[in-house]
């Protein structure tokens, strides 16, 4: 018996699988296809009770045409929520114009008209919401009707109730918008119909990944590259927990760019979890390699063919044909692997990694993202140190130094990191921050010590977001009683002559800067 299920078209949004996650979370299946996809491709196949479509956003503009979008998605009579570039799509092709008028990114707020069928059950008049983008609509299709705006008077909401044709110019996807998952929840229940299935749980998760996982692997050894993060901690839990222990082999890779305690922490989640441990030193081919390298890309290129080769030295040595590492699915989006993605940053374990490779690859949590992974590391009963650590860049600190990365220059971003996290750590807020660390920026700072200009001294940026997933976040002002404390101590017990905070969310900003 098939399900109910509601089909999203990606035009290439960073928070396309966001979408898949909240409906998920609401009992009802989804199914990400790209946006060109021909209607008639998609139900030869059979076998779907499709309910509903969703049109993403995306990156580029509606004026531009680019993607070949087949209208016969509009014929079937489903009800369709355009969501963002969605949104200007569906006012475009049913006579509405699209143009530049008021570029919005992050929280905005957005007054409510009329309930209409997508804010049934929305007490609020006005909500806060997640916005991003450049375009908007400028006037409305014949037959829709707005029932909302933002505070700038952009058109935020639309719909067509007769043709069932929804649209919203935000994300109700994502955490930050009030009331999202109430949204979503009339479109699939109270508009589209649809029955609901099983939640996504750890639990299911575990009990289906496990045999496929030892369907991958059957008698063969196996290495993970195991980072320190949540996410390596995670996957390794995971394919201990489905294969014997003869089988697996843990490798972290001591490339001189993590944090002090990184290695002592992997070596007692090994000990805890009977897992084998090999530590490989690298430090001089990375920082070797690292030479003269200033380009941000460049860097994640590097660092990555450097863990790959690393891995793959041990591998031979082990006689072993897979190798799996936690990729998770904002790692993903953001090297712009989907088909109508922009890249942000390629991440070493993705953007980095060589055509060829001398073993099978495995991603056990590719199409997750953190907040998941955690409620799994929980399932697990994994300890807080790994359920809650905070997030670091898998490439290391070589992202946190602008311009050449040397042993010198990294020291000076660990120890301004290890201040700065000692602080937040120590403070009520340190559940509330979702990363919190420094980026040596490469511009001298002239300062005043000891009664006498020091000239050169580096400059330190303080960067402390709050997020779910790491697809969005907001500057913390959380942490601003502290900041103060983090200032003194750094200047006091270190050659850095200024400290500055940033206050920039994601969007329009990366959470990392480079």
């Amino acid at each position: 018996m098939s399900q109910d299920m509601i089909v999203v078209l990606d035009f290439g949004s960073q928070y396309t699988h966001l979408i898949k996650v909240a409906f998920d979370s609401i009992g009802v299946p989804t199914e990400i296809v790209p946006a060109d996809l021909k209607y008639r491709d998609y139900v030869r196949d059979g076998g779907r009770q499709l309910k509903g479509v969703v049109f993403s956003g995306g990156a580029s503009s509606v004026k531009l045409n680019e993607i070949a979008f087949d209208r016969d998605w509009l014929e079937t009579g489903l009800p369709v929520l355009g969501l963002c570039y969605g949104h200007q799509l569906l006012a475009s092709l049913y006579g509405g114009s699209v143009g530049k008028e008021q570029s919005e990114f992050g929280d905005t707020k957005v007054d409510v008209l009329e309930t209409g069928e997508l804010f049934a059950g929305v007490q609020q008049r006005q909500i806060t919401v997640w916005m991003s983008h450049n375009d908007s609509v400028l006037s409305v299709p014949d037959a829709f009707r707005v029932i909302a705006r933002s505070a700038s008077g952009a058109i935020a909401a639309l719909e067509d109730p007769k043709r069932r044709l929804y649209s919203l110019q935000f994300h109700p996807e994502v955490s930050h918008t009030e009331s999202g998952t109430a949204m979503l929840t009339n479109f699939a229940f109270r508009i589209c119909g649809a029955q609901p299935a099983q939640k996504w749980t750890p639990q299911a998760f575990v009990e289906q990944k496990i045999p496929e996982i030892k369907a991958f692997v059957k008698d063969r050894r196996i290495i993970v590259g195991l980072s320190g993060g949540v996410d390596s901690y995670v996957m390794t839990k995971l394919i201990r927990r489905s294969v014997d222990k003869d089988q697996l082999i843990a490798i972290y890779v001591d490339s001189g760019l993590m944090p002090t305690q990184t290695e002592f922490e992997v070596e007692r989640f090994c000990a805890d979890n009977d897992i084998h441990l090999q530590v490989i030193r690298e430090a001089d081919r990375f920082f070797g390699d690292l030479t003269g390298v200033t380009e941000s890309f460049q860097k994640c290129r590097v660092i990555g063919k450097a863990f790959i080769d690393a891995f793959e030295v041990v591998a031979k040595q082990q006689r072993a044909e897979v190798f799996a590492q936690g990729t998770i699915w904002s790692d993903v989006v953001e090297s712009g692997v989907t088909k109508f993605s922009s890249q942000i940053k390629p991440h070493h374990n993705v953007g980095g990694l060589p055509e060829r490779l001398n073993f099978d690859m495995m991603e056990p949590l590719r199409y997750l993202f953190k907040d998941q992974v955690r409620k799994i590391g929980a399932y697990f009963d994994l300890p807080d140190y790994v359920v809650h650590k905070k997030v670091f860049p898998g490439p290391g600190f070589a992202i946190r130094v602008q311009g050449e990365v040397t042993r010198e220059r990294v020291a000076l971003v660990r120890q301004s990191t290890e201040i700065v996290e000692d602080v937040i750590n120590n403070s009520p807020v340190s559940r509330d921050v979702w990363m919190a660390f420094s980026i040596l920026v490469d511009v001298p700072s002239l300062g005043v010590k000891g009664d006498k200009h020091v000239k050169n001294e580096q400059a330190i940026v303080i960067r402390a977001v709050e997020s779910t997933n790491s697809m969005t976040a907001n500057f913390s002002r959380k942490v601003f009683p502290y900041l103060a404390e983090i200032s003194k101590k750094i200047t006091d017990q270190m050659e850095i002559g200024r400290v500055v905070y940033d206050i920039t969310d994601k969007p329009p900003a990366t959470i990392e800067w480079q």
